[in-house]
């Protein structure tokens, strides 16, 4: 992407001239210490001054493969097609319920198997083109239609017979069974008279001034550098009050923290406990610890195959016997790598849907549930033939029970973890090896299944029906990452069923209870830990921006979301209400410190960031 900045001729106030020193003599402080220090400064993008007063900078690190809704899963991405595609209706951003998006209403027949909507009238593409519903129509035509653009969310159409768009007001999809969830959320819709004209839609970037429907569209794209989005004056709910969002990448999220400190950037997300609790005294920036949707946990190597059933990898054989899985999370005190890892900034887990959405997380009195146990650990070792050898490391056939944990070595509450778990391994007979290594290896080691354990997480939209859909037995990618989009590289024909029952469960109660019984079988089969919900900890520059939308409205989080509300309703703040006053000795302090952690972080980000963070 070029980053394109609009420079606006403006009175300098004390306000802003007070900004600009500050951001001088922090680059001052940068420049001593990298004289006096054999190592180079880690960089931003940019450190110009914001182009306007309306243009909300955001640091980020996030890995980006491509900006085509119809491809990407990655965490990045994903947010941002929210910004820029309306969907036929949108997750309400008080609670995540279903609420208008492109269509106004929306019913069902009898039998819940044709969905009608009501398009909204007038509205327009970002270019000025009309937006109808043969936009709608086509977009899920082309994902029922074309393999190559149902990659990302292709199972969001499996139950689709056809879709046909009788006028430009109307959509009506017919489906083959009954449905639960409604068929009109999570796809992004996008213009047909754009994207009927590309050859290969498969394999477009769709990195430059994009078309859509949002709040803001994507103006340009430069890897490792910066995203610009710029406002849609015809968005249907009304231009939004920004001009420009711009992502600005880090080297890492010390140099993140500098940068919200110096005023260089004006939204960081995604910030560890120990960052977050640097922040709580730093001038002007206002700290948000949010409910957020995402899980973490260790992913185990069941012995991964493709979708066909064709195994392959490296996974250790031991791993295949759900005993040894089950002793691995019996073995693990996730409590406390809650309270001392995540320093109690994360929730107690269960299942793979974090307990921001109690009406689907695993309830923690469910039966199946089981605590840290290391008697229990140690007999189902015993109980998978796996006996008590020299140094106590388990021993079966004349092998010891070595295992590989893949860790990435620039994510701190990863190699925490991996400091608490190794010991509690050893103790139930467990030699790990925590092989540390740089994100691109390790997403290509477990794309390949060339791995026994490893870091994972995912982000969870408020429908539980996704996040099911990738642990049943047909999502599962091959070794070269081709085909679905798989959690765990799991399989289990119990859950496949349970998970076709809930989607065309129409009773709420009956399919919360499905929902239930195909974590309960996850859980019980262990292809994961679950060790914690993160909170979602989070900081803005409150003399520069206000009135950012939480979801869900009661102790949520910024930034995301499922849906555009985040920044949408950001609005720059006045002169009078910017806090005044110079910066203490205190703070300089802070930032020159501040500046020397970002100095030992080392250069430029080069490399593609794929981490346990970027999934969406």
């Amino acid at each position: 992407m070029n980053h394109r900045t609009r420079r606006k001729t403006k009175m300098l106030t004390s306000h802003s001239l007070r900004r600009g020193w500050q951001r001088c003599l922090a680059g001052v402080a940068a420049l001593a210490l990298a004289g006096s220090m054999a190592v180079s400064p880690a960089q931003a993008a940019t450190s110009e001054a914001p182009a306007s007063e309306n243009v909300l900078r955001i640091a980020t690190d996030g890995f980006i493969d491509s900006f085509n809704p119809f491809t990407s899963f990655y965490l990045v991405p994903t947010n941002t097609f929210r910004y820029m595609y309306e969907n036929l209706v949108a997750n309400d951003a008080k609670d995540g319920s279903i609420t208008e998006g492109l269509a106004t209403e929306w019913n069902t027949d009898s039998e819940g198997k044709v969905w009608t909507y009501t398009i909204r009238p007038d509205m327009k593409w970002s270019d000025g083109e009309p937006l109808t519903s043969k936009d709608v129509a086509w977009t899920y035509n082309q994902m029922m239609e074309k393999e190559e653009m149902a990659v990302a969310n292709g199972s969001l159409v499996e139950n689709f017979d056809k879709v046909e768009a009788p006028d430009d007001g109307t959509v009506k999809i017919t489906l083959k069974k009954p449905q639960a969830n409604n068929p009109g959320q999570e796809i992004p819709v996008v213009p047909e008279h754009v994207w009927s004209k590309i050859d290969k839609p498969g394999e477009f970037k769709n990195d430059e001034k994009s078309v859509g429907s949002g709040p803001f569209q994507l103006e340009s794209y430069e890897a490792n550098k910066s995203i610009t989005l710029k406002a849609n004056p015809n968005f249907w709910r009304g231009k939004p009050k920004l001009d420009e969002i711009q992502y600005r990448y880090y080297t890492n999220s010390d140099a993140q923290v500098q940068a919200i400190r110096s005023g260089e950037v004006d939204f960081i997300t995604g910030l560890s406990p120990d960052q977050f609790t640097a922040l709580e005294n730093a001038h002007n920036v206002e700290l948000n610890d949010g409910n957020g949707r995402r899980f973490n946990g260790i992913s185990i190597n069941p012995g991964v195959a493709d979708a066909k059933g064709k195994e392959f990898g490296t996974g250790h054989e031991a791993l295949g016997d759900k005993k040894v899985r089950q002793a691995i999370r019996a073995g693990i005190d996730t409590e406390t790598l809650r309270k001392q890892v995540m320093q109690d900034y994360a929730q107690p887990a269960t299942s793979f849907i974090p307990a921001v959405y109690p009406d689907w997380a695993l309830k923690s009195d469910s039966s199946v549930i089981s605590g840290f146990d290391v008697a229990e650990a140690k007999k189902l070792l015993d109980d998978a033939g796996w006996k008590e050898g020299s140094g106590g490391i388990r021993e079966k056939d004349g092998e010891k029970l070595q295992l590989r944990f893949l860790t990435d070595a620039d994510a701190p509450i990863e190699q925490s973890t991996a400091k608490f778990i190794k010991p509690w391994m050893k103790d139930i007979g467990i030699d790990l090896k925590n092989e540390s290594s740089d994100v691109d290896t390790v997403s290509e080691r477990t794309t390949k299944g060339d791995y026994d354990m490893y870091f994972s997480g995912w982000s969870i939209n408020p429908d539980p029906d996704y996040q099911l859909s990738i642990n049943t037995c047909g999502q599962r990618p091959d070794a070269d990452g081709n085909g679905g989009t798989s959690q765990d590289g799991w399989c289990n024909k119990e859950f496949d069923k349970l998970y076709q029952a809930q989607h065309v469960e129409l009773d709420q109660a009956k399919r919360q209870d499905l929902v239930q019984k195909a974590q309960a079988i996850h859980y019980e089969e262990a292809p994961s830990v679950t060790l914690w919900y993160p909170n979602q900890l989070e900081a803005y520059r409150s003399d520069r921006f206000d009135n950012f939308t939480k979801q869900p409205s009661d102790g949520g989080a910024i930034a995301n979301q499922v849906g555009y509300w985040g920044y949408s309703s950001v609005e720059p703040v006045s002169e009078e209400e910017a806090t005044g006053g110079g910066m203490g000795a205190g703070g300089w302090i802070g930032i020159a410190a501040a500046v020397i952690v970002v100095l030992g972080g080392g250069g430029w980000l080069l490399s593609r960031r794929k981490n346990s963070d970027d999934r969406e």
